[in-house]
């Protein structure tokens, strides 16, 4: 059953093949045995999960059984650790205040949650290696990072501990983790899963999803967590369907752009593989009927383009800091927050409130050059989702020796965090040495039903749930 996804695990339990608790006792034994070699899940509640799937009140409903793990960094639950991936917070004893929206519909659907997985503190870097709880390994090479911010979800769903995890995605944090881990990772449309009690006001970039192994489970955890609450600030339309209708329904004959350079303001070479990947995906689309060249929105290439992010992004930081301070009544130092964070720190606090306001200002004239590239009649740009090869552990960080390796690891990304728009990272490449490489699909505002439709295609045409990991269950 470790290799069945969301989907089919809660068909079992709808007919009474399998109970949740022995669903929920089965993921125990598997997070017990793989955890200690990838550190993938921080903090446990195995006995407080039995307990809900033994309990006549565990909700009936898309998902009743199944488990779950949530990443460490929001989607909290009243009463639970929240550490962030922050020392100063886990040191702290810091205790959620609230259950967010989007926890309260996980479990609403019947999700059983095991625990936390791990998280760079504050999701401040692509790699996840925290001082609070040490480096989270991916399960194809040990060697190597999980990618972040999600990356101790990511792992542990590719181990196979559960088949779906809760992810984030600031700038990538959904995509680079699933291409390094060789899954399926979708960021929403903004504003189209609520992240109350925040909001999208003050968290421009961010959005919440989820971290699997299959299209169909991706469609089916958006159905659910899909829909704005009352005062939400820029709900998307909704869907004409659910999007699990779209799992295996025609495309149609889409018109593709692929870019395989990076942006012409980074400097440095797309790695070989990446760009193998992403031709190759290239003629798998032609050869299932779609039309694809060369193209891609001109205003990536901008200078401009390329400071903004960094100037929206530390101030975001600094502002979640400073809750944290606020609740906890005492300051976070260097002594207890971690290098890549205190780099970011240092760059917010020179940032004035002009400045900030002048940085939303240049995001939202990107915004509107960048999807008027699909309102003339592109439907998905296709890239790598990274520039280079899963690193090695300890290769990325915002010191001066990593930073250009860091830049390199997520150059595609970040671009649809500002536009809103949604994007998903596909595993449809792999290393001679049996690596994933991922390939990321972007489309327009509000389009999530036409990159399930092709995502499901091209699953469907080059599979990958059936390949395993080095480490897994």
């Amino acid at each position: 059953m470790n290799k069945l996804d969301a989907t089919a695990l809660a068909e079992l339990v709808r007919r009474r093949e399998v109970s949740p608790l022995e669903l929920v006792d089965a993921a125990i034994e598997r997070i017990e045995r793989v955890n200690p070699q990838l550190n993938a899940v921080v903090w446990e509640r195995f006995e407080k999960a039995r307990e809900e799937a033994r309990s006549p009140q565990l909700p009936r409903g898309q998902f009743t059984g199944v488990p779950f793990l949530t990443k460490d960094l929001g989607c909290g639950t009243t009463g639970e650790p929240d550490s962030s991936g922050s020392r100063f917070l886990k040191d702290s004893g810091y205790i959620a205040g609230m259950t967010t929206e989007l926890a309260r519909r996980i479990k609403a659907v019947g999700f059983i949650n095991l625990g936390r997985t791990n998280t760079p503190e504050f999701g401040a870097v692509a790699t996840t290696e925290p001082l609070a709880w040490g480096p989270t390994r991916n399960p194809w090479d040990p060697t190597c990072t999980p990618g972040g911010s999600s990356g101790g979800s990511c792992a542990a769903v590719a181990a196979l501990m559960v088949p779906v995890a809760h992810g984030s995605d600031g700038g990538g944090s959904i995509r680079l983790p699933a291409a390094a881990c060789g899954l399926v990772g979708l960021k929403p449309t903004r504003g189209r899963v609520s992240i109350w009690p925040s909001s999208e006001w003050i968290t421009p970039v961010s959005v919440q999803g989820f971290q699997t192994r299959t299209v169909r489970d991706t469609a089916g955890c958006l159905d659910f967590a899909s829909g704005p609450l009352p005062g939400d600030p820029m709900p998307p339309p909704n869907p004409a369907r659910p999007y699990a209708s779209d799992v295996g329904a025609d495309p149609g004959r889409l018109r593709i752009g692929l870019w395989n350079q990076l942006p012409a303001t980074l400097d440095g070479a797309l790695d070989a593989e990446c760009r193998h990947a992403v031709e190759k995906t290239g003629k798998l689309l032609e050869s299932l009927g779609h039309s694809v060249e060369l193209a891609h929105p001109a205003s990536v290439d901008e200078p401009k383009t390329a400071t903004i992010f960094n100037r929206i992004w530390p101030v975001r930081l600094l502002s979640a800091l400073q809750y944290f301070e606020r609740k906890l009544g005492k300051k976070a130092g260097p002594d207890n927050l971690d290098p890549d964070t205190l780099y970011w720190l240092d760059r917010a606090r020179g940032v004035s409130a002009t400045d900030y306001t002048l940085a939303l200002e240049d995001m939202d004239a990107f915004t509107r050059a960048f999807a008027s590239w699909w309102h003339e009649g592109f439907d998905v740009l296709v890239t790598p989702t990274t520039g280079i090869l899963t690193p090695k552990l300890g290769e990325l960080g915002m010191d001066s020796a990593r930073l250009k390796t860091s830049a390199l690891w997520w150059p595609y990304t970040a671009f649809f965090n500002m536009s809103g728009q949604p994007a998903i990272s596909l595993p449809l490449h792999w290393t001679d040495e049996g690596l994933p490489v991922g390939v990321q699909f972007g489309g327009a505002w509000a389009r999530e039903d036409v990159l399930i439709r092709l995502a499901a295609q091209l699953e469907q045409a080059r599979p990958w749930s059936g390949r395993l990991p080095q480490v897994h269950a």
